[in-house]
């Protein structure tokens, strides 16, 4: 059976309002990606650290440049997503959303450490579960790692 549907296209671009907006991450984005990662490195491995193994900490340019272009390969194949969220401009990643596939999906994001307890982190917390309901083909997804 196959995690999702052969005709499934993922949404590209997800406006959050307020300035921001979610999209496929992309191995070019990793000048924006390496220092919101390393910014925010110990909560990070603190959330995703056990299951992932990730951010490893010296995790260097070119590792995560690596680590961007599977994830945009496996975009393209929809074996699993990372959604990078942006301001307008994309001048500053801002966190992450990961689908990837379990019983049905498992979803997880997070932000950087600047804006955990923000506005912004409660308008992600408040969309994610929604997007997901209203546009991907899942029964029964969970929320939360691993």
């Amino acid at each position: 059976m196959l995690w999702l549907p052969v005709d499934f296209a993922h949404p590209t671009h997800v406006p959050l309002g307020a300035g921001h907006h979610l999209r496929p991450i992309r191995e070019s984005d990793v000048d924006l990606d390496h220092p919101a990662v390393m910014g925010s490195r110990e909560r990070l491995w603190s959330l995703y650290g056990a299951t992932w193994g990730w951010p490893p900490a010296t995790m260097t340019h070119e590792q995560d440049r690596a680590d961007l272009a599977r994830h945009e390969r496996e975009q393209n194949e929809h074996l699993s997503f990372n959604y990078a969220l942006f301001d307008t401009a994309e001048t500053e990643l801002l966190g992450c959303v990961y689908i990837d596939p379990g019983d049905d999906a498992l979803i997880s994001w997070w932000v950087v450490d600047r804006h955990v307890g923000t506005e912004l982190e409660a308008r992600l917390d408040a969309f994610v579960p929604g997007w997901i309901s209203r546009d991907w083909p899942f029964r029964t997804p969970r929320f939360g790692i691993g």
